[in-house]
C-alpha cells in the first residue's frame, strides 16, 4: 500500500512539474489584427502582455510577441476599442475587430495610402537589420524618408527619425542618436521618442537633460505599464548618476510597485538590482545586501543568463566588502551554470552583453583573485592556469594578460622565482601580441568611423533634400494661393529667396560640423596610435639587467629590479588608453623609471626630483609618458657617455596657480657631441621617436588650446649639458 502511494506521489509531482514548466515557459507567437466585416488589416496597434512584453502591428497588421500560457494580451489603438485576449495555446492569433472603418480611405487619396504603406514596409525592413547591419538599416530609413515626398507627414517623418536614433544607439553612437531623437520630437512629439531620448541622455551622462525630458511624461495617463516602469527606472538612473541616492531609490520603488501590480517579471529583478546598486554606491551595505538577495531570487526564475549576470554582480559586491568566501562560492555557482550551457548555447543564447562581460576565463580569474586576497596561493594557481588556457582558446588576450601577470606574482609570493620569471616572460609575449592587436583595433576603428561619417553625410544630405522637398511643396501651395490673390506674388518671391538662403546656411553648417567631428575623431585615433609606440629597447635592456643580476647570483637585486620594472610596465599599460592622467601619478612613474635607469648605471649619474611646495600637483593633468622620452635621451645620449659621474635634475617650478614649469637638466656631453657619436641607424631612431613626441604635442595643443609647450636648449655656452623646459597649463 505504501509503495503504491509513493508511486502516485511521484507521478503527481512529475505531472505537476511538467505543467508548471509549460505554464511558465515563454514562446514567440504570431498574430494579426483585422476588421471583422471586410478583413482589413489594422496597423500600429499596441500589443502588450501583463508580463511586460510589448510590440506594435506592422504595415500588414501582423505582430510577433513572446507569451506564456495564461498571459493576458491587450490590443489598444485610438481607432479601436481595447481588446483583452487570454493565451490558451501557442497557435497563431487572429484578432477580429467589429465595426472597424478605414477612415483614411474616406479622407485621403489612394496615392497617400500607397505612400504610407510603402513607408511602413521600409521601416519594417530597417528594423530587421537594426542590430546586424547598420548600413542596410540606414539605407532603408533613407528610402522611407524619401518615400514621404512632398506630403510632409510629420508623424511618419518622426517615426523614421526616431528609428534612426535607435539604430545609432544600438551601435553606441549616442551623440548621433540624441540628434536624431531631437529631430524626431521636433517633427512630432511622442511619449515613445521622449522615453528613448531620456535613455540616450542617461547613457551620455547628461542626467539633468534626461530628467527634464522625462519628468513631464509622469503626467501622461495612457502609457502602457511596461513604458511606465521604464520611465520610473530611467528617471531613477538619472538621479543615481547625479549621486542623489534617496531620490533614485524613490523612483526605482515606484517602478517596482507598477511592475508587481502588472506582473512584469523581468523588471522586478532589474529594479531590485538597481536599488541595491544605489545603496551600495552610498555605502549602505545592509540595505544593498537585502535587495541583492531579492534580485538573486527573482533572477533565478528568469532566463539562466540573467541569473548568472546577477550572481556576478553580487559577487563583485562581496569582493568590495572583502567577503571572499561568499564571493568564491557565488562565482563557482556561476561557473557551473555557465559551463552547463555548452559552446553552442554560449554563442547563440547568452546574448551580446553577457557573452562579452561574463566568460568562463574571466570568472576563473576573479575566483583566483579572491584566493590571492586571502593568501591562499595553492588554491589560486589552478584557477589562474585554467583561466589562461581558456583565454588562449577563446583568443581573449586581455584576460590572458591579466591572469598570466597574476600567476607570475603568485609564484613570486611563494618564493618560486624561476617560475615567476618564466611566467613573466610569457606575460611579456602576451603584452606584445596585445600591442599588435590594439594597432589592428585602431585601424578598424578608423575604418568604421569613415564608414559612419559617409552614412551620416548621406543622412544629412537626405534631410536637406527632404527640407528642400518640403520647401517646394510649401511654395507650390503658396503659389496656388497667390494665383488667387495676385497682390501677394511679390511676397512669394521674397519668401523663396529667404528659404533658399536658410537652406544653404544649414547645408554649410552641417558640412562644417561633420568636418569638425571627423577632425576630432582623427586626432583621437592619432593620439592613441602615438601613445602605443613605446620604445621597446628599454624593455629588452631591463630584462638583460635582470638576467645580469641572476647570473651574479644577486637574487635580491634581481627580485627588487623585476618588481619595480613590473610596476612601471603595469602602470604604462593601464594608462595606455588615457589622454590625460593626474600629474602626481606621472611623477610617480617618472621617479620609478629614473630609479630603474640609475640601478643600471649607478656609476654614470645621480639624480634629484624636486617639486615646489606652492604647487597643488593633484590639480594638474598631463598626457601619460610625455616626459619619459626626454629623460631617456638625457641618460642614454648625454650622461651615459660622460667620463666622470654626471647629474640629472628634474625640477617642478611654480609659475602661477594655473601654470607650472617642468625643467629637465643634465650635465652630460651635450647634444652636438652626442650626435657625432651616433650611428646612422641610431639617428633615424631618435628622429622617429622625437618626431612622434612633437606630433603628439601638436595634436594635444590643437585639441586643448596650447595646454603643453616645450623648449630645448644647451645648458652651457660651450655645448655641454642639455636643458628641456615644459610649460604645463591647468586648463
Amino acid at each position: 500500500m505504501q509503495k503504491a502511494l509513493y508511486i502516485l506521489i511521484v507521478l503527481f509531482s512529475f505531472c505537476f512539474g511538467t505543467y508548471a514548466q509549460d505554464f511558465n515557459s515563454k514562446k514567440e507567437i504570431k498574430g494579426s489584427v483585422k476588421g471583422k466585416e471586410n478583413r482589413t488589416l489594422i496597423r500600429n496597434v499596441e500589443v502588450s502582455t501583463n508580463s511586460g512584453q510589448y510590440t506594435n502591428t506592422d504595415s500588414f497588421g501582423e505582430f510577433k510577441i513572446k507569451v506564456a500560457i495564461g498571459d493576458e494580451i491587450l490590443f489598444r489603438s485610438p481607432e479601436i476599442e481595447t481588446i483583452y485576449y487570454t493565451v490558451k495555446s501557442y497557435e497563431d492569433i487572429d484578432v477580429l475587430v467589429e465595426g472597424y472603418v478605414v477612415e483614411a480611405k474616406k479622407t485621403r487619396s489612394s496615392s497617400w495610402v500607397k505612400s504610407v504603406s510603402e513607408h511602413e514596409v521600409l521601416l519594417d525592413s530597417a528594423k530587421k537589420y537594426k542590430k546586424g547591419d547598420i548600413a542596410k538599416s540606414i539605407d532603408f530609413i533613407t528610402q522611407s524618408i524619401a518615400s514621404l515626398g512632398k506630403r510632409a507627414n510629420k508623424i511618419e517623418l518622426a517615426k523614421s527619425l526616431s528609428l534612426l536614433g535607435e539604430v545609432y544607439q544600438q551601435h553606441n553612437q549616442t551623440d548621433l542618436a540624441i540628434s536624431s531623437y531631437l529631430d524626431a520630437i521636433k517633427a512630432y512629439k511622442s511619449s515613445k521618442t521622449s522615453l528613448l531620448l531620456g535613455k540616450a541622455y542617461v547613457l551620455n551622462g547628461e542626467y539633468k537633460k534626461a530628467i527634464a525630458i522625462l519628468e513631464p511624461l509622469l503626467n501622461i495617463k495612457n502609457l502602457v505599464p511596461f513604458q511606465k516602469v521604464t520611465l520610473y527606472e530611467t528617471i531613477g538612473d538619472s538621479y543615481k548618476g547625479l549621486e542623489n541616492v534617496n531620490q533614485a531609490v524613490s523612483f526605482y520603488e515606484e517602478g517596482l510597485v507598477i511592475a508587481k501590480k502588472n506582473q512584469i517579471a523581468p523588471k522586478l529583478a532589474d529594479l531590485n538590482s538597481k536599488i541595491a546598486d544605489a545603496y551600495s554606491s552610498d555605502n549602505r551595505s545592509v540595505e544593498a545586501e537585502g535587495f541583492y538577495t531579492n534580485s538573486l531570487e527573482l533572477s533565478e526564475k528568469q532566463a539562466p543568463q540573467r541569473a548568472i549576470q546577477e550572481k556576478e554582480k553580487v559577487a563583485d559586491f562581496y569582493n568590495k566588502k572583502n567577503r571572499y568566501d561568499e564571493e568564491i562560492k557565488l562565482r563557482k555557482e556561476s561557473l557551473g551554470e555557465l559551463n552547463s550551457f555548452g559552446k553552442v548555447k554560449k554563442s547563440k543564447e547568452l546574448g551580446g552583453v553577457l557573452a562579452d562581460s561574463i566568460t568562463s576565463q574571466r570568472i576563473n580569474y576573479k575566483i583566483a583573485n579572491a584566493y590571492v586576497a586571502q593568501q591562499k596561493y595553492e588554491e589560486a594557481i589552478p584557477y589562474l592556469e585554467k583561466s589562461i588556457v581558456e583565454a588562449d582558446v577563446e583568443d581573449d588576450l586581455v584576460v590572458q594578460k591579466d591572469a598570466t601577470r597574476k600567476l607570475s606574482e603568485v609564484y613570486k609570493y611563494k618564493g618560486d622565482f624561476g617560475k615567476a620569471l618564466e611566467t613573466y616572460q610569457e606575460y611579456v609575449k602576451v603584452v606584445d601580441t596585445l600591442y599588435v592587436r590594439k594597432e589592428q583595433e585602431i585601424s578598424q576603428a578608423a575604418r568604421f568611423n569613415r564608414e559612419l561619417a559617409s552614412k551620416q553625410s548621406r543622412i544629412s544630405g537626405l534631410e536637406q533634400e527632404r527640407e528642400l522637398s518640403q520647401s517646394k511643396y510649401d511654395l507650390a501651395s503658396t503659389e496656388q494661393q497667390l494665383y488667387q490673390v495676385n497682390n501677394k506674388r511679390q511676397k512669394w518671391v521674397i519668401y523663396s529667396l529667404i528659404i533658399g538662403l536658410v537652406l544653404m546656411a544649414l547645408a554649410a553648417f552641417f558640412f562644417y560640423r561633420s568636418n569638425q567631428q571627423q577632425k576630432i575623431a582623427n586626432n583621437l585615433l592619432a593620439l592613441r596610435s602615438l601613445r602605443t609606440q613605446m620604445n621597446p629597447h628599454f624593455i629588452f635592456n631591463a630584462l638583460n639587467s635582470v638576467n645580469n643580476y641572476i647570473s651574479k647570483n644577486d637574487e635580491r637585486s634581481a627580485n627588487r629590479y623585476l618588481s619595480d620594472f613590473s610596476t612601471l610596465m603595469r602602470a604604462v599599460l593601464e594608462n595606455s588608453d588615457e589622454d590625460f592622467i593626474p600629474f602626481s601619478k606621472e611623477l610617480e612613474l617618472l621617479e620609478l623609471y629614473v630609479k630603474l635607469e640609475h640601478s643600471r648605471f649607478p656609476d654614470k649619474f645621480d639624480y634629484s626630483i624636486t617639486v615646489d611646495e606652492k604647487i597643488n600637483i593633484n590639480s594638474f593633468q598631463i598626457p601619460p609618458m610625455l616626459l619619459q622620452p626626454y629623460i631617456e635621451n638625457a641618460i642614454w645620449h648625454g650622461l651615459r657617455y660622460k667620463e666622470e659621474k654626471g647629474f640629472l635634475k628634474i625640477n617642478i617650478l611654480y609659475v602661477s596657480n594655473e601654470v607650472v614649469h617642468i625643467v629637465i637638466v643634465d650635465n652630460g656631453i651635450g647634444r652636438k657631441k652626442s650626435a657625432e657619436l651616433k650611428t646612422q641607424n641610431q639617428k633615424k631612431q631618435k628622429s622617429k621617436g622625437m618626431g612622434n613626441i612633437k606630433k603628439r604635442i601638436a595634436i594635444l595643443n590643437e585639441m586643448h588650446k596650447d595646454k603643453v609647450d616645450v623648449s630645448i636648449s644647451n645648458l652651457q655656452e660651450d655645448g655641454i649639458g642639455t636643458k628641456v623646459q615644459f610649460t604645463l597649463k591647468k586648463e
